[in-house]
């Protein structure tokens, strides 16, 4: 079996920024212990899997034109935002005349990439945190918190001082791991950007996520309401790197980026 393959760094202006992520179309689903095994291969912290819908309709239908699933080395994962914008940018790209994609998934409802300009637009489920006492998670973060803030998807949302605070977060991994499949944002008002963040979760094996959207679903509406305005730009300092421009749309969050596509070829089966 040969499955087309390519590997597309999201939030990305250049190859080696952002968050990398295998795309790979199939004409139909596999099983999941094949799906899990795949992206075990790939060892990239997100591949996504799509499968078009028979007889989808064009950009005039509001239905979705592909299925999408995302898996990690690990685990099956129920919202990945840069794979999604990776997702995108692959069949965008390889259809000038689609504006925009729109995939089902299993978990998150339906989710759309459209273009805009030279970049793309992203709109994510808003994931509204709550304010929550998080004393383990706060320790083995290793900060020191101004809020703490937990959405029940698994997104523990730390606000600290500072951008000099977020960058400085050294969690202590083994503890991030024993709190089981939690994704933990450490977040403050920043210099590089309105808001800047980094992400931990050594859960599925990805210590910390390069760039991680799902997260920005999460952060969206607690900044939006912090600013009192619904647009702002984003920056998550991880070694890779990555700028989101965000934006609150009522019951949705809009991610924008780029992306660039950093490897093609086909994968044998």
């Amino acid at each position: 079996m040969r499955i087309p393959f390519a590997q597309i760094d999201a939030f990305a202006h250049q190859p080696f920024e952002g968050n990398p992520a295998a795309v790979m179309p199939l004409t139909h689903w596999l099983d999941d212990a094949p799906l899990q095994r795949i992206a075990a291969e790939n060892n990239l912290s997100e591949t996504a899997f799509l499968v078009a819908i028979a007889d989808s309709a064009d950009d005039g239908c509001d239905g979705p034109d592909f299925e999408l699933r995302w898996f990690t080395p690990a685990a099956e994962v129920a919202l990945c935002g840069h794979a999604t914008l990776a997702s995108g940018h692959f069949v965008l790209a390889g259809d000038p005349s689609r504006d925009r994609v729109r995939f089902a998934t299993r978990q998150a409802g339906v989710l759309e990439v459209a273009r805009e300009g030279n970049g793309y637009a992203m709109a994510l489920p808003a994931w509204e945190p709550a304010p929550k006492a998080m004393p383990e998670i706060v320790a083995a973060l290793g900060v020191e918190p101004i809020e703490t803030l937990w959405h029940d998807k698994g997104y523990a949302l730390v606000v600290v001082k500072d951008e000099a605070a977020v960058r400085a977060a050294a969690p202590d991994g083994r503890a991030v791991k024993a709190l089981g499949p939690y994704v933990l944002i450490v977040a403050a008002q920043g210099e590089t950007a309105e808001v800047v963040s980094r992400v931990f979760t050594d859960y599925f094996d990805i210590p910390e996520d390069p760039v991680t959207g799902s997260a920005h679903a999460v952060m969206v509406p607690y900044w939006a309401a912090k600013f009192g305005r619904d647009r702002f730009s984003a920056y998550q300092a991880s070694a890779r790197g990555g700028h989101v421009g965000c934006e609150m749309a009522g019951d949705r969050v809009i991610l924008r980026g780029h992306c660039v596509t950093v490897i093609e070829g086909t994968f044998l089966l």
